[in-house]
């Protein structure tokens, strides 16, 4: 493999995961916020904000699990190696 390929397929990588958690991590965060300051200003509906918070975070993980994926895929099955 060229050294230059493997050298950029691991950057690449790097950033997919990087990259890929940035933006759940902050989503999550913020999201969790609003659950907490719903379930303040409304206790019973707890279950439901609860419910809804865990689906979201679930959506919200698969992104991340992808940008791993596509990690992966670079550094093991790398397309660009010849």
């Amino acid at each position: 493999m060229n050294p230059l390929i493997a050298a950029a397929s691991v950057v690449a990588a790097g950033l997919a995961v990087g990259l890929g958690s940035i933006g759940p991590g902050i989503g999550q965060g913020t999201a969790a916020g609003y659950a907490v300051e719903g379930i303040a200003r409304q206790p019973e509906a707890e279950g439901k904000i609860r419910g809804a918070l865990l689906l979201s975070f679930a959506f919200m993980e698969s992104l991340t699990i992808y940008g791993l994926v596509v990690a992966l895929a670079l550094i093991f099955a790398n397309p660009f190696a010849s």
